[in-house]
């Protein structure tokens, strides 16, 4: 059994906004024009570059970026403790880092192609320290949140992903080809600034056939701008279940590969509410790679017991979709205020034990005029478990003659788990970033039998 991986992280939901923005920038040599202008999403979570701690690096940073290089180097951690309850109530800290560097080049001086750019991402995780496996859930259930969003199973470097990229059509549509990620692309509408994972950005990687952040994998993509707020987004990539291994970390390869994924999504940026910017976008995720039933076998009964095993399914689909809406200026700063968001992820529970998940909160950027750059962050997620894989656990349970729930043999029947936590971001200074957090667990990995858990969380980032 294998965790849905993380989302990207505070700082790669920063670098992914801003990427974006040096992107268009570098392709017309001048800053983007309005009405792109006049749509301003600090106060939803996505903050403009700030100086890092080593400034313009001698004088190297400026070189490079007349050259049409820029660059963002960035360090994470997350760590976690068990404060009360749960699974395992013994005490341990749980400590994961990263190092993550975000590159583009401008080709167009290079090659002469207009608007053409090379993209590229490399990630450095280590620890094996989770603490969601380790003491929050039942280790014998499937998780439904990790208490790390980072956390990635394994210390290694990775290319996230490379590619190539241009616009047609006076800038309205975009290509991009290569190895590459969901998240150049795909549901970016809500920044990733929880520790937890299911409040760490949009609901897609609950599909569990694509993945987050720093696994790559064969695609092209396509992104048209049907008006100046609307882009309709398509594509096709590999659905490949080794991208995640270790061996697969710097592979050009597609071995491995058991279909393609077809993601298409509208994406509306606007400030129609109270003239403050909100962005919401709807989505859907087909593949034609072979999924197992959950439950059901060949023959029409359970598939624990069929001479044939469990049935498979030649297509499987995935909808998801949201919305980021600030709702109050900060005495009339439009930078600072109040903003609410909502994710929804809907699942095909033939193939998926998370049936469907949901999370939503508030986020305050400079609450208090003494600290006008500091945020506030408040979430509920609730994640309820597939028919199917539940039934699959009855009948284990059943066959095994196992009813206790001590008992080893015994699966953990699950139904539905919430995760709600509270943080508060101190912006030291403008690349030092500390973030205390408070978590509660009702029903870990949905086992009503697994005790209530309360988790003390810090997260810091350091931008480089």
């Amino acid at each position: 059994m294998k965790y849905p991986l993380p989302h990207t992280g505070t700082f790669a939901a920063l670098l992914l906004f801003c990427g974006s923005v040096q992107a268009e920038t570098l392709q017309t040599g001048k800053d983007v024009e309005a009405p792109t202008a006049k749509w301003d999403g600090v106060a939803l979570g996505f903050e403009p570059p700030s100086p890092g701690l080593l400034g313009d690096m001698l004088g190297i940073r400026p070189i490079l970026e007349e050259s049409g290089f820029h660059y963002n180097l960035g360090y994470l951690s997350q760590l976690s403790y068990n404060a009360g309850g749960g699974y395992d109530q013994d005490k341990q800290a749980s400590y994961i880092d990263q190092f993550s560097l975000t590159f583009s080049q401008d080709l167009q001086a290079l090659t002469g192609i207009p608007d053409a750019a090379l993209e590229g991402n490399i990630v450095n995780r280590n620890h094996d320290n989770n603490l969601t496996r380790d003491r929050l859930q039942d280790p014998r259930a499937n998780p439904t949140d990790l208490s790390q969003e980072s956390y990635g199973g394994q210390s290694i470097t990775r290319l996230g992903w490379l590619t190539f990229s241009r616009s047609f059509l006076d800038r309205r549509l975009q290509w991009r080809i290569g190895m590459m990620n969901k998240v150049q692309d795909f549901d970016q509408i809500i920044p990733c600034d929880f520790q937890t994972l299911a409040l760490c950005g949009g609901k897609s990687a609950n599909s569990l056939t694509w993945y987050n952040w720093n696994v790559h994998y064969w695609g092209t993509t396509l992104q048209y701008k049907l008006t100046d707020g609307l882009t309709f987004k398509t594509g096709v990539m590999e659905q490949n279940p080794n991208a995640t291994s270790r061996g697969h970390a710097w592979s050009t390869t597609t071995q491995g590969s058991k279909g393609f994924l077809l993601p298409m999504e509208l994406e509306l940026k606007t400030n129609a509410v109270n003239q403050l910017p909100g962005v919401y976008n709807i989505g859907v995720l087909f593949t034609n790679a072979r999924q197992q039933d959950l439950y059901e076998g060949v023959s029409g009964g359970a598939g624990a017991t069929d001479p044939n095993g469990y049935r498979s399914h030649n297509r499987t689909w995935f909808l998801y979709s949201g919305f980021n809406q600030q709702v109050t200026r900060h005495r009339g700063d439009a930078s600072r205020g109040l903003s609410l968001f909502y994710s929804l992820g809907l699942a095909d529970q033939r193939t998926n034990y998370m049936h469907y998940s949901t999370s939503t909160g508030i986020r305050y950027h400079g609450l208090f005029d003494a600290r006008p750059d500091d945020w506030l962050g408040l979430g509920v997620s609730m994640v309820k478990l597939s028919d199917h894989y539940r039934d699959n656990q009855r009948y284990l349970n059943q066959i095994n003659q196992a009813t206790d729930y001590q008992d080893p043999n015994y699966r953990p029947v699950p139904g539905h788990s919430v995760t709600a936590e509270l943080f508060y971001r101190f912006n030291v200074t403008p690349w030092l970033q500390l973030q205390p957090g408070l978590q509660y667990w009702h029903h870990p990995a949905g086992v009503s039998e697994t005790q209530d858990a309360w988790v003390t969380a810090l997260k810091t980032v350091v931008t480089f």
